[in-house]
């Protein structure tokens, strides 16, 4: 892997507004095409290794949560537990997620590639990994190549998720209005979805009605909602005010992400992986208290399980605390877990997102930030493989 300084494209304001990416400047400057970072193919055929084989120990770990009744250690009362088996038993599928991996190759070989965590319920940057980035190599060098088969891996994926949905076939789109990522990224979900040949419709989140007596969840024309994607976390949906029409009710919606996928969206499953597959290549120690990593030879980050955009975390060397993030999560209970170097190009930490599409490794984005926590002001930053 190296961090090369490129040219960007004269005209790529334009460029990538066309794409209807409008957010690449939001605050500071987010899509940066000024650097990109490259690839061997054995490097990539690793990370996609590493991606495929987490998913399928989280899987394993879903089961063994079930199996032995850990669901307390997630905060999970017994009324979402029920969701969450009612989901799980009847396989409802999952359309995406998002491993952040931690990459240093100058670590042996097998300890190269380490799991940060996983965004495996709302994860957003999908859009810049699966089109915005793909139309800049196109520009770049269009003989070299990505990891990315995001594109066609979602529209394959929806085209089997079809016989899965309820009653009208209809899918809701859903997100909170005034989020743009959040609006982007399911809006592009959204156009897979119709090129799958899936009938869709738009709404956010404050627009969804329900009606108690019959237990029908309704959008803003006085349709029923039976099925819906919805760019909002499962421990918010759980708490609305309509939340009782999740639970114990035939009419409710088919969701996507389903409940299920609630478990492995709780930083708690770090611990839990650690647990069930100690000294993996792939894990890092992770604990539910600091105390097996108080020794001040070893250095660790403490996470909120339910925090989002690096908030609430701090980094402890030698026994302190030499960075940390504020944010809404301080209530929430904290995990703490081994800390990962890192490469630092020059000040820059690169974190990999490596996704999951229906179940398989589907290609990466990079976010690239000057501290050692990947946070909301963090960039994305294309890749190439070179041949």
């Amino acid at each position: 892997m190296k961090r090369i300084t490129v040219s960007p494209r004269q005209d790529w304001v334009e460029k990538v507004e066309s794409l209807g990416f409008t957010f690449h400047s939001l605050d500071n400057l987010y899509w940066d095409e000024s650097v990109a970072y490259e690839f061997s193919m054995g490097e990539i055929l690793k990370l996609e290794q590493a991606t495929n084989q987490l998913h399928e120990m989280c899987l394993e770990a879903i089961q063994h949560i079930i199996d032995k009744d850990l669901f307390a250690r997630f905060g999970i009362t017994d009324e979402v537990k029920a969701l969450i088996l009612q989901s799980w038993d009847d396989d409802l599928p999952s359309i995406y997620g998002r491993f952040d991996f931690g990459y240093n190759p100058n670590e042996p070989a097998d300890r190269q590639i380490k799991l940060l965590e996983y965004n495996a319920d709302t994860p957003t940057s999908l859009f810049e990994a699966g089109v915005v980035q793909w139309h800049w190599l196109q520009d770049f060098n269009s003989n070299f190549d990505q990891f990315n088969s995001v594109h066609e891996k979602l529209i394959a994926y929806w085209k089997y998720l079809i016989p899965y949905l309820k009653k009208s076939g209809t899918l809701h789109f859903a997100c909170l209005g005034e989020n743009i990522e959040d609006l982007t990224t399911t809006e592009y979900l959204r156009d897979t979805a119709i090129q799958a040949g899936i009938e869709t419709k738009l709404l956010f989140m404050e627009q969804i009605g329900f009606e108690p007596e019959s237990g029908i969840y309704f959008d803003m024309d006085d349709v029923q909602i039976d099925n819906m994607f919805k760019l909002y976390p499962w421990e918010w949906l759980n708490i609305e005010e309509f939340a009782e029409g999740l639970f114990n009710n035939p009419e409710s919606p088919c969701f996507i992400e389903p409940a299920w996928k609630q478990l492995l969206s709780n930083k708690m499953i770090l611990v839990i992986l650690w647990e069930m597959f100690p000294y993996h290549p792939l894990l890092l120690p992770a604990y539910e208290t600091q105390t097996p990593l108080a020794d001040v030879s070893k250095d660790y980050i403490s996470k909120p399980t339910l925090g989002r955009e690096g908030s609430n975390m701090s980094i402890i060397k030698q026994g302190k605390v030499i960075e940390s993030t504020d944010g809404i999560y301080e209530e929430n209970k904290m995990v703490f877990q081994q800390l990962f170097t890192i490469p630092g190009f020059e000040g820059n930490y690169p974190v990999i997102g490596s996704w999951v599409i229906g179940g398989e490794a589907a290609g990466m984005g990079i976010r690239e930030t000057n501290s050692l926590i990947t946070n909301n002001t963090s960039r994305f930053v294309p890749h190439y493989i070179k041949p």
